[in-house]
């Protein structure tokens, strides 16, 4: 049975790589949508509900935003969350698309 043997430089690097990585992504948090996405352009999302095209969607109106919508994962003051529309991507607060749903009074 052969052993492999480990730097001591190897074993120091190591988790000092993994804490970097693990800090960028807490630094820079979940992925955002991008308008120009397939899926946003199917579902028509804005970050911001004042730029939603009116002809294209005549039943939008300025006072939908995701943070008022049924499937915004977040709390109501927090600029971007989580959306059961977009998986693991956020979506800002001010945004909009056409499967906006109410929420339950």
């Amino acid at each position: 049975m052969e052993h492999s043997k480990i730097s001591r430089r190897q074993l120091l690097i190591a988790p000092a790589a993994l804490a970097s990585s693990s800090l960028a992504l807490a630094q820079n948090g979940p992925a955002r949508v991008e308008e120009d996405s397939e899926q946003a352009q199917a579902l028509g999302y804005r970050h911001d509900t004042l730029k939603v095209d009116a002809k294209k969607y005549p039943k939008h109106q300025a006072a939908q935003h995701c943070a008022n919508c049924t499937f915004w994962q977040g709390k109501p003051n927090e600029p971007w969350a989580g959306c059961a529309m977009f998986g693991r991507k956020q979506i800002a607060n001010a945004g909009w698309c056409q499967v906006w749903a109410k929420l339950p009074a």
